[in-house]
């Protein structure tokens, strides 16, 4: 099996090149088979294509091979391995040119697209006109913008045009909700996952993909508020701002979509938009059912979006409304989602122009109306008065604890 070479490629070259750390090498064989990897232990994974596992790292090794496009769709490719099958020809079907790179076991460098060029230049460039035929491609750019945007890296303007063609040409249509949801998921927990949002919008995706979200750009907001004006802007703004608070994919997806109600109020009373946290509820509701969104984005997103306003003007809610947003936010049976509930409205707050770092006091204070409500012994009140109905005579204690807890709040 001398005849066999081994290259390290994709993402592991780039990440070295780019002195990053290197979480996950792949392998790509050329001038062996299947059966040559399998006597010497590797194990096969998958069926759509040859892939096995090293008998001890368990790293991926694929056999080096071609494909043909057969049918719509991320998934409708014909794949052909075999010895004659070039390093070169499996690095030709890669989507950018900093992913079309291998090493050799000595540590040369195989590049035959310019890879090296590109991250010098901070380019993502498609490898060859074969990129059009996988739309999922399109969500893939947009994701490594938003992973590598930080280090200065932007979409090439001819890769911007093809995937402008795409969109138009109707072909994100193919792609399932799954992958969908899985580039938009992967793309929350990158480092500036707003330059994900940005890219989508720029090349006409996020209309296709988000159109809720895609809707709020040209919708005023009051500039007393909101110099940034634009409602789209404010909240790639405050996604970027969320990226700096926290590295929580489900906080910064709330934050993604709490002004989604601003889309659809009344222009002629623009730029006010009172009720608009009400009506981007419905709104959540959709994206949760077209792109099978799981339990706790959802629902997460929604208690953002529904109560965002009220936080922002928490001190001066009466104990009553208080006790009703707790009780709203499961507050007391889910404290990991009030805290994001937190963290996103702190967010909203700093996603605008002139206010990226400011204070947000509201957190503080309704983090001690929590603990309020929680030092209420429900069980001693019971006791106490057994006669009176526990609903009420709990939700008037929670109330005065409340009442006493405002009344000792200072900032």
């Amino acid at each position: 099996m001398c005849h066999m070479k081994i290259y390290l490629v994709g993402g592991a070259v780039r990440d070295k090149l780019l002195d990053l750390p290197v979480l996950e090498r792949d392998w790509v064989v050329v001038g062996g088979s299947g059966a040559d990897l399998e006597r010497l232990g590797y194990q096969q994974v998958g069926k759509d294509f040859p892939v096995y596992l090293h008998p001890d790292t368990k790293e991926q090794y694929a056999l080096a091979r071609r494909e043909r496009k057969i049918a719509p769709g991320h998934t409708g490719f014909a794949f052909e391995t075999g010895a004659e099958v070039s390093l070169e020809e499996d690095l030709s079907r890669r989507d950018l040119t900093i992913n079309a790179m291998a090493e050799t076991d000595d540590g040369e460098l195989v590049d035959p697209h310019s890879g090296r060029e590109d991250l010098d230049k901070r380019l993502l460039r498609h490898v060859s006109p074969a990129f059009r035929e996988d739309p999922l491609r399109v969500l893939r750019v947009a994701r490594f913008t938003g992973r590598f945007s930080h280090l200065g890296f932007r979409v090439a303007p001819e890769t911007m045009e093809l995937m402008r063609d795409m969109v138009g040409r109707g072909e994100l249509a193919e792609l399932t909700r799954e992958r969908v949801w899985q580039e938009i998921e992967g793309a929350l927990r990158s480092e500036s996952p707003e330059a994900f949002f940005r890219v989508l919008r720029d090349c006409g995706a996020l209309q296709v993909i988000l159109p809720e979200v895609d809707r709020l750009f040209g919708v005023p907001q009051p500039a007393k508020y909101h110099p940034e004006i634009d409602t789209g802007i404010h909240t790639l703004m405050c996604v970027q701002a969320a990226a700096r608070i926290s590295d929580d994919p489900v906080m910064r997806y709330a934050v993604l979509l709490h002004d989604v109600g601003k889309g659809v109020t009344d222009p002629a009373k623009w730029p006010s938009h009172h009720g608009h946290d009400q009506l981007g509820v419905p709104l959540v509701k959709e994206i949760t059912r077209r792109l099978g969104v799981p339990r706790e984005y959802a629902q997460t997103a929604e208690a953002v979006c529904k109560y965002h306003t009220l936080q922002h003007r928490v001190r001066s809610l009466r104990p009553a409304t208080v006790l009703r947003l707790l009780s709203g936010l499961d507050a007391i049976r889910r404290p990991l989602r009030f805290e994001r509930f937190l963290l996103a409205c702190l967010a909203d707050a700093r996603g605008r122009t002139g206010f990226e770092d400011c204070e947000y006091p509201q957190n503080e204070y309704l983090s001690r109306m929590l603990a309020a409500v929680n030092s209420v012994d429900a069980g001693k009140l019971l006791r106490d008065k057994p006669e009176a109905d526990a609903g009420e005579l709990i939700a008037r204690g929670r109330i005065d604890a409340i009442r006493r807890a405002q009344a000792e709040f200072v900032h």
